[in-house]
């Protein structure tokens, strides 16, 4: 089994994996919710980030053990590590951040001190509404044109994606503060209300219908080669975020390709469209 799907480790699992894996206790799980702007999502307790979930996501929570909890994240099946202090009680989301980002304040002012910065796809649950800004369950209040409600989703994924221009590149990342080329296609999906793997090969095998390398390519095609992803904004263009340029950014196709393989990392494996 994919380790990254499996809830499940050396102590514990959960009860619908009894017979098929090996763990000292199965469970139900118990649900939350993130709670910090941005939470690693760890490949061990202590370890090197495998993903990121944000503000108000949901997680299922199979253990909590020497301050790290291990979760299943809802929005794609991702397990890993987080620490305890990210977690919160549950709690159903009512908006999303539509914005690439937006704040938090103390009070429904633009004058007063903000209180948390938050990315795109960020969950909140809205309790009153106010002039110029909502108010959340936490007491915080965010600006009314940044969120929008569950289900009131965007249309075109290679628009969010560019709302991200300029975004930092940043291994494993999945916010507004740094994101990874796996990160950006998700949150790009995800906006549109459509669920989408975390990691790069997983999208490959998951999204989308097979295209003719040679093309005609269309706004919203994905370009994967091995351990890498882009989104076509035209037929000439895709958008990326990559570490050769460390930031989200356009390239013309015919460049990506030339360069990804000159420096060793082979052709595109597959084109795939939504």
């Amino acid at each position: 089994m994919d380790r990254r799907l499996t809830p499940a480790n050396d102590r514990v699992a959960l009860s619908r994996l009894r017979g098929q894996v090996s763990a000292e206790r199965f469970v139900d799980g118990s649900p939350a919710r993130i709670v910090n702007p941005v939470a690693d999502l760890l490949v061990a307790p202590g370890g090197a980030r495998d993903r990121q979930v944000l503000f108000g996501e949901r997680v299922c929570v199979l253990e909590r053990h020497e301050g790290f909890a291990f979760v299943q994240a809802e929005k794609d099946g991702y397990c890993g590590y987080l620490a305890e202090t990210d977690l919160g009680d549950d709690r159903a989301a009512t908006h999303w951040v539509a914005a690439p980002a937006t704040l938090l304040f103390s009070e429904p002012s633009l004058k007063r001190p903000e209180i948390a910065a938050l990315s795109l796809g960020a969950r909140l649950t809205i309790v009153a509404e106010h002039a110029r800004f909502l108010e959340t369950d936490g007491g915080a209040f965010v600006p009314r044109p940044h969120v929008r409600g569950i289900g009131d989703w965007a249309t075109d994924p290679a628009a969010v994606a560019e709302s991200l221009l300029g975004t930092p590149y940043l291994w494993g990342g999945n916010s507004r503060q740094g994101i990874d080329c796996s990160g950006l296609v998700q949150a790009a999906l995800t906006a549109c209300g459509r669920s989408c793997p975390g990691d790069s090969d997983l999208q490959e095998q998951d999204l989308g219908s097979p295209v003719d390398h040679g093309g005609p390519f269309r706004r919203g095609d994905l370009f994967f080669w091995k351990g890498h992803v882009a989104m076509a904004v035209d037929p000439g263009r895709i958008i990326h975020a990559n570490g050769f340029h460390m930031a989200v950014g356009y390239e013309g196709i015919d460049d990506a390709c030339r360069r990804i393989e000159a420096q060793g990392e082979g052709p595109v494996t597959a084109v795939r469209r939504l």
